[in-house]
This record gives C-alpha cells, structure tokens and sequence, in this order.
C-alpha cells in the first residue's frame, strides 16, 4: 500500500494511522489492536449495528428539539445514522464481543463512522471531525454507559419480535394441527420409562403444544422489562452533561419509530449497574429451550425403531442415517434442537453470571450479555423452523402399532380396580406378566371375574378422562 492508502486520526492518546477507505477513526483502529480475542465479531452483529443506528438517529433528533445540537449538524448525523440501521455500512463494524465491558469501543465505533460519513456528505475530508465530531456531536448527552445498554435492550427486542415469535408459534400451530387429527388414537400411556394407562395421542401432543405456548408467552412476558430504557443517565445515572429532557425524547423517538412503548428507566442507576431484565428475558429462553428439549426427545422417543424400538410415529426420512450401515435413518431435527437447547443452557449460565457482576455503578460485562441472548434468539428461531418443517410437519402415528400396544398393555388393569380392588388387580396383571397372556385371560383363570365383566370393564376409549359415574 501507498502511504494515500491511509489518513492520519488522532484521540487524547494521540495519532493513529488508519486506511483511508475506512470510516471508522483512532478510537476503533486501537480497539481493532488490543482486542483481537476469539476472531469474532458480534455473531448477530447487524442486530446490534442497526440497534446502534436507531439510537444515535433518535439521539440526534432530540438533541435537535432540545437546541443542544444544531440543526444541519443533526441533520447530517440522522442521513448516517439511516445508512447505519439500513446495513450499508455494517463492513465498517469490525469490532468483537470481547472487548471493554462497557461496550464504549463500539459505542466510539458507531460515533466515528456516523462522523465520518457526516462529514463525507457535507463535502468535507474524513478525519477532520468538522463538521462532525465524533464525541461532541455524534454522542452528545450520552455516555457508552446509558447508550450500550439502551442499544442492547432494542435489539432483544427486535430479535424477539422479528425472528423468534413467529418461529415457535408456527411450531405449535404445526403441532396444534396433529393434535386434532389424531384425538381420538388410543395408545399407551408411560411413566418412569414404563408402561400407564391409555390417552389418545391428540392428549400427548396436547401436552407439547401448551408447554410451548406457555414458554412463549414467558419471552413475551420477559420482554416487557426491556421496554425502560437506560439512556439520559450518562456515565454513572446522575444524567450530567446532558438535557433533562434528553432521554425520555430519545425513548419516545425509539417508540414511534419502531411501534414498541420504550420509556426512560424508572431508576438510571440500576439501568447502568444491573441487567435483571436481561437476565429474565434469557431465563425465559432457557425456559423455552425445556420444552424444545422435552418435545424433541419425546418424538425420537416414540419414533425409535423402526423395529427395535417404541416405532409408535413415523417422521420424515432427510438424509441417510450412516455410512455403514444401509438404510438407516436418524432423527436428526431432534438432535439438532437438542444442541440448541444446549447452547442456549450454557448462553443463560454466561448471562446469569455476567449479571451478577454489577459493581457499584455499572455492570462491565454488557457486550457478552447482549452477544450471549442474541445468539440463544437466532439459535432457537432457526432450530423450531427447521424442526417444524422438516420434522413435525411430516410426522405421522402408526396407528395400528399404537393399537396393538394397547390391547396387550397390563396397565389396563387399572380400570379393573373400582370393581375388585387395587390388590386383586394387581395380581390379575402380575399373572398376565409372568405367564405372558393377556390380561383378559389372566382374571378368567383366577376366576376373579367373567368374561362379560372383563369386556364391560376394560375399554381403552372409556379410560382417557374422569369417570363420572
């Protein structure tokens, strides 16, 4: 490279060297430096990058209200910022999770390539910070301290909205859909890994589909506390250098422009040193990720087989199971979501303990938080995508196994109990047991009932709810 190939920028700690393509500045090209750990930027990074855009746009245009910023400088920073949230300059976010526990190395870098790129479209030369300065106009009245937090909490909430909902509501739907074609399919129930009474497998899938919409409705519940917002407290919650204005006109510009009731935090200071509603909301995906992982068992469970198993469903054949033996198929979307779940148990174990570590005025583990949710929203979204079209979509009862399994289930003795007591039922199925009969065949030889009383009795359809009489 030509020395044209770079520009000079300074901060207080003095002159960098920075490509002159680049709109980042000092601050960044430093950080790019001293934080190369893991090699990884944020993973859902545009998230964060267009979360960082909506904030410096809606903190621009309330300092324009407010007369603490000029209006062709506001100007400026709001055509940038627009560029920000749309992604065209998402190359010009190189930096990774692992860096200062403010978020302040990012928070600089969305200040520099906004000033940058101000500058640019008021004619002038990147680097020169007029008219656009980094700190004094970009981030003014705000501190990385109330800005990352703020950013953090509109990206959950995107994330949440735009990819996560809509995901494992169309899973349940799916499910939904099989529980009514199959209630009135009569299997065996289990418990403790062993034979129960009967219930239709409509009532089992029942199960699947209110775990998940109860999880659901947990994240939804969650994502509530994100809409108080941290920005106004500046550095420490006190509010200094800036309008007191300036936040709650940051939060309503957030509402209007993404239809979401942001407000200003009820108490700045626990907004800059705690992330409890962070930690909620990441509890509530952990929550959601039990249910994924007790659906997904639950089908590879009921489609082991498909001789040697429980062979009680049927689901789709995706790819070859083996590359020795032939023939052989997997539940892979079942294995695949239960690695999610796993990811998404050690995300929150991260997330619990990062937002433990609050000391005195602020929490320094902001951007592990943010990274660690976002990854767990994409991780499940994805996984319950592809698990409802690929698997649940086409999952099937064999209906004549599920049949068979019935009849010749012991547990049907426990319709026998009102009749002739728990313990002489008990003994018409240990006999059954032993000798391998039926159980119809085990209470004729013991004599305890005849063969009309048994037929009465025992009847699978009438053993799937209370008995009123």
């Amino acid at each position: 490279m030509t020395d044209a190939s770079f520009r000079i920028e300074s901060d207080t700690l003095g002159e960098v060297k920075v490509e002159s393509a680049r709109y980042w500045g000092a601050q960044t090209e430093r950080a790019r430096e001293h934080f190369q750990i893991g090699g990884a930027r944020f993973v859902w990074g545009r998230r964060l990058i267009r979360a960082l855009g909506l904030v410096k746009r809606a903190a621009a245009r309330a300092n324009a209200e407010l007369g603490t910023l000029p209006d062709d400088v506001a100007a400026l920073i709001v055509r940038a910022a627009d560029e920000v949230v749309a992604g065209t300059l998402d190359a010009e976010f190189p930096l990774g999770v692992f860096q200062t526990g403010s978020g302040t190395q990012t928070n600089m870098n969305a200040n520099e390539v906004i000033a940058n790129r101000a500058i640019e479209l008021a004619g002038g030369r990147r680097g020169s910070k007029t008219p656009v300065h980094p700190n004094d106009h970009v981030n003014h009245g705000q501190s990385s301290n109330d800005v990352f937090p703020t950013v953090m909490h509109v990206a959950v909430v995107e994330a949440l909205r735009e990819r996560l909902y809509g995901a494992v509501e169309g899973l349940a739907e799916t499910l939904a859909r099989k529980q009514v074609a199959y209630a009135d399919v009569v299997k065996v129930g289990r418990t403790h890994h062993q034979d129960a009474t009967p219930l239709t497998f409509g009532q089992e899938i029942s199960g699947w589909v209110a775990q998940l919409r109860d999880a659901v409705d947990g994240v939804r519940q969650s994502e509530r506390r994100l809409y108080a917002l941290a920005i106004g407290g500046t550095a420490v919650g006190t509010g200094l250098n800036t309008h007191p204005e300036f936040g709650a006109r940051v939060a309503a510009r957030l509402a209007t422009d993404l239809g979401v009731p942001f407000t200003t935090a009820a108490n700045r200071f626990a907004a800059l040193a705690a992330h409890d509603a962070l930690v909620s909301t990441s509890g509530a995906l952990r929550t959601l990720a039990v249910a994924c992982m007790k659906i997904a068992n639950d089908v590879r469970l009921l489609a082991s087989g498909p001789r040697a198993g429980l062979a009680e469903i049927r689901i789709p054949a995706n790819e070859p199971g083996s590359s020795i033996m032939p023939g052989k198929v997997n539940p892979t979307q079942c294995e695949a979501l239960t690695m999610v779940v796993a990811r998404v148990f050690g995300n929150d174990a991260a997330v619990a303990f990062a937002g433990s570590q609050g000391v005195l005025e602020l929490n320094v583990y902001k951007p592990v938080i943010v990274h660690a949710i976002l990854e767990s929203v994409e991780l499940l979204a994805d996984a319950c995508g592809a698990f409802d079209r690929f698997c649940a979509a086409g999952l099937e009862a064999d209906v004549p196994r599920m049949t068979a399994l019935v009849e010749g289930s012991l547990m049907l003795a426990t319709a026998l109990v009102p009749a002739i007591g728990y313990d002489r039922a008990a003994t018409v199925a240990r006999k059954a047991h032993v000798d391998g009969t039926t159980l119809r065949e085990a209470a004729l030889a013991l004599g305890v009932l005849s063969a009309d009383e048994f037929d009465r009795l025992v009847v699978p359809s009438r053993m799937l709810g209370p008995d009123a009489g």
